[in-house]
């Protein structure tokens, strides 16, 4: 892990995905769309603040762990499949970055600065909307590589507090 002034997350193994408030949108990280494929998480988007911008992941959750597998099994192109899985294998969505609020353009922001305007929003948001768990404690994060690893999670995220918001480029260090 880096040391110095980092935040450090969990690396959730799910679908990266973008959410876009208003006109609703859940886009993967190459901008394919998502929605379609989980549409039981059409009304928690609808919760966004009109010109919200969220970063997060998508997962599946099956008794304490991320499964995978259940979630890819959700790329299908039958309607009624999709329908069925949607409620056999609910998705969540995870929060870890806001580019955008309410119309402001949060990208040139601190990452600390972006997640505490992310803390304020996700207290508002209902099921299923999850925070990532932040720390700039190294010592913590240390010990979540290894708890959380039994959970499905693939490492520790880290990312320097005074970062700006980085698009189709890799600033953070995944461990």
């Amino acid at each position: 892990l880096p040391e110095g002034d980092w935040s450090y997350e969990p690396k959730w193994d799910g679908f990266r995905s973008v959410a876009w408030s208003g006109d609703i949108r859940l886009d993967s990280r190459n901008h394919r769309p998502l929605l379609r494929y989980f549409p039981e998480l059409e009304d928690p988007l609808r919760a966004l603040p009109a010109g919200t911008v969220v970063d997060g992941e998508v997962v599946v959750v099956q008794g304490d762990r991320l499964d995978f597998d259940a979630l890819q099994n959700r790329l299908h192109p039958a309607a009624t499949r999709v329908a069925r899985l949607s409620r056999e294998t609910p998705a969540s969505l995870v929060a870890f970055d806001l580019p955008a609020h309410r119309g402001e353009d949060l990208r040139p922001a601190p990452f600390a600065a972006r997640r505490a305007r992310l803390e304020t929003l996700a207290a508002a948001l209902p099921d299923p909307w999850r925070l990532t768990p932040s720390t700039t404690d190294r010592e913590i994060a240390a010990r979540w590589f290894h708890e959380f690893e039994a959970a499905g999670c693939d490492g520790i995220v880290a990312k320097r507090r005074d970062a700006a918001y980085a698009e189709c480029k890799r600033e953070m260090v995944k461990v």
